[in-house]
């Protein structure tokens, strides 16, 4: 995890808002960075300037940012993980994997560096300067999962996050590779106009991974254990965990049997299967963080009047919830050492740090935005109470882990929402269809930068394993019934029909209560949703 940034302007003097830079050194506390280049390429000189600042999670040092291939002048700022590079993985560290490749592509064509770009499998957001072809690249990869924000106008600004106050910035779109020619400019005064390049010519492509799989079933199809597609999604997660827990180093200031690893942990479906999966994975010795954020809610409050803030925070359903998956986790799992991190953040502590979260959160400016932020912030936060044990005394606690997993993807991939169900309803397979394409075509938009960005606040990288590339390319080109049952839905299924696929991989790996918990938003979960007014709607605009 990094936070990058560059101005283009002008003029010598744009400087880096001190609000604006110290949150870029949150995001990378290890090493701060900037190169600045004057650049005389006709009608007056540009200034660029690029910063880096570096979270390392990948190699045996830190490779400082930006990174310089001193042999042409181009220069790089990568915040991501390249787990593989033209299907091969990327071994020591991949910023300086990538700068090779980029390096060695074909400057006479943006096909040369898109190539390389393409042929990448992670998440990523970059800035790249082709020196010699007087080119400026920046983008997001295909389904957003790192953030990058833009600000038009002098100085052409990019930035993983915005500066306080927020206003001006949005988010670069996850659709492509964007790039400036830095000598097109025919007067001093014009404006650098970003031309696009799609990360797939395909628009049948979704997320530009693979196409949909449309097929209706000729007869009535039951998901069950035995179903191939079981196993196979056992395969792909454990393919898709196995870079992002493993050689993972101690933390700074942490002994080796500290936490390197922490579960966003509500208990339900998707997160618990992570951990399951991840302690199959793990040495045993490693400790696994999995980290239930709970809030004391006013209007909760207002109905029990002798609660105290804790009693609150364990009335939260996702409390409840990841109480009995740890319990469940602890049975299947013995020889792991599990820690519950109890995380109870009183109102009076979300009203301190909203103005910041607001920033955070930028350009997202909803009242669901919030709540769901206010989740993930304090959630990465990671302060807190521990217990290694049901009915253990807890101890306070700050989980070392600089690894997050979270398992955001599986509802979007395998039919987890109640629209899901709707859509089947009322329109059956292609219904459901139409409802599973929309969701994934827009989850880098929705979701995926804001919550980069008020996660990495805390110095930590949260991965998304449901949207490894493998993974979520196999999801889209499944038929749609060997992923979610809706047809079979009567009181006699085990399971539910919503992500049954993920439920049944729950039962395979010995957590029956777990493949029976329902879906629930994490803002309802954890309570922070309609904290002030019980009146507001989710898509009402934020008040300052």
């Amino acid at each position: 995890m990094c936070g990058i940034h560059a101005t283009i302007s002008a003029s010598d003097d744009s400087l880096i808002p001190p609000a604006l830079y110290e949150r870029l050194r949150r995001r990378g506390p290890d090493h701060a960075g900037s190169v600045t280049q004057r650049l005389d390429f006709g009608h007056g000189p540009l200034f660029l300037s690029l910063t880096s600042t570096v979270l390392s999670l990948r190699g045996d040092a830190i490779a400082k940012q930006p990174l310089v291939d001193a042999a042409n002048g181009s220069a790089l700022c990568w915040n991501g993980e390249a787990w593989r590079i033209r299907g091969q993985p990327v071994q020591g560290n991949d910023a300086q994997a990538v700068l090779s490749q980029l390096s060695a592509a074909d400057r006479g064509h943006v096909d040369g560096v898109l190539d390389v770009l393409r042929a990448i499998e992670g998440p990523f957001a970059f800035i790249y300067l082709d020196y010699p072809a007087r080119r400026l690249y920046y983008g997001r990869d295909r389904l957003g999962r790192r953030s990058l924000l833009i600000k038009p106008g002098d100085p052409f600004s990019l930035s993983s996050v915005a500066g306080s106050p927020a206003a001006g910035w949005v988010e670069v779109e996850a659709d492509g590779c964007y790039f400036l020619q830095l000598d097109a400019r025919t007067d001093v005064s014009a404006e650098l106009v970003p031309a696009r390049c799609a990360w797939a010519q395909d628009p049948a492509l979704v997320s530009s991974l693979g196409v949909f799989n449309a097929a209706t079933p000729t007869t009535n199809v039951k998901l069950t254990r035995k179903s191939h597609s079981v196993a196979q999604l056992r395969h792909k997660l454990e393919a898709s965990l196995q870079p992002r827990v493993l050689h993972v180093p101690v933390p700074p200031q942490a002994s080796p049997c500290d936490a390197r690893i922490a579960i966003l942990f509500s208990g339900g479906l998707d997160c618990t299967v992570l951990a399951r999966l991840t302690s199959d994975i793990l040495p045993i010795d490693q400790v696994i963080d999995l980290i239930s954020v709970a809030f004391e809610n006013p209007r909760i409050a207002a109905r029990h009047p002798s609660a105290s803030q804790a009693d609150l925070c364990e009335l939260c359903p996702d409390r409840v919830t990841g109480r009995q998956s740890f319990e469940e986790l602890l049975q299947v799992c013995p020889q792991r050492t599990w820690r519950l991190v109890c995380v109870n953040v009183p109102f009076s502590l979300v009203s301190s740090h909203r103005s910041e979260v607001i920033d955070l959160m930028s350009p997202h400016n909803t009242e669901m935005d919030l709540s769901i932020a206010y989740a993930l912030y304090f959630a990465a936060r990671g302060q807190g109470f521990c217990q290694e044990s049901p009915g253990s005394e807890g101890r306070p606690y700050s989980t070392t882990a600089r690894v997050l997993l979270s398992g955001l993807g599986a509802d979007e991939l395998f039919g987890g929402y109640v629209r899901h169900a709707t859509a089947f309803s009322r329109q059956g397979y292609a219904g459901l269809v139409e409802e599973l394409k929309l969701d994934m075509g827009r989850v880098g938009k929705r979701n995926l930068g804001r919550d980069d960005r008020v996660m990495a606040h805390w110095e930590r990288e949260v991965r998304f394993p449901y949207l490894d590339e493998g993974l979520a390319r196999w999801a889209i080109e499944s038929p749609v019934w060997e992923k979610c049952d809706f047809e079979n839905q009567g009181p006699d299924e085990r399971v539910e029909p919503g992500k049954r696929v993920l439920r049944l991989l729950a039962e395979e790996l010995g957590m029956g209560t777990v493949a029976g918990e329902k879906k629930r938003a994490i803002q309802f979960g954890a309570r922070t949703a309609k904290m002030e007014s019980g009146k507001v709607k989710g898509t009402t605009l934020i008040s300052w």
